[in-house]
């Protein structure tokens, strides 16, 4: 395992400096599960605020584009391309987000930002139903590009 890039060597927390590093294309998929109630998956056409997992998914989107903001260590990335993927299963909602970029820097947390707000949005869509409602197993699915090479998360077909 290396050592944490994000501290020096007096324990400081500080931002890495990527400006020597190329531009190479890099991607990452993060996942997160929404589980809820079926009476609550059942009401997710008919909901009053609008289709929940529509703006679920622009609100990963959005969050992606602002992850520097809200993760002081974060480069600001330039992003080829975010999506959420959002499937209805019997127990809740799977979400896959993916982030694209051709940067000197990983997508990770890019993607990862993007699975976390899609997530919660659902909530917030859905919580007059149920305040119950759990998000679950937020973690990389996978990553591709740069010096560390690609990552693929075991298990995950």
């Amino acid at each position: 395992m290396s050592k944490l890039s994000h501290y020096t060597s007096s324990g400081s927390a500080r931002m890495v400096d990527v400006s020597d590093k190329p531009d190479t294309r890099r991607s990452a998929k993060a996942h997160a599960f929404v589980r809820m109630k079926p009476e609550v998956l059942r009401e997710l056409p008919r909901n009053p605020k609008g289709n929940p997992l529509e703006v679920a998914r622009i609100a990963g989107i959005l969050a992606a584009k602002k992850t520097s903001e809200l993760i002081p260590m974060c480069h600001g990335l330039l992003l080829s391309k975010v999506d959420i993927e959002a499937s209805i299963e019997a127990e809740g909602v799977r979400l896959i987000a993916t982030a694209v970029t051709t940067a000197p820097t990983g997508v990770e947390m890019e993607a990862l930002t993007a699975a976390a707000v899609a997530a919660l949005t659902l909530y917030d869509m859905t919580k007059a139903l149920d305040h119950s409602i759990e998000i679950q197993d937020l973690y990389l699915l996978e990553k591709s590009g740069g010096k560390s090479g690609d990552y693929r998360r075991a298990g995950v077909a």
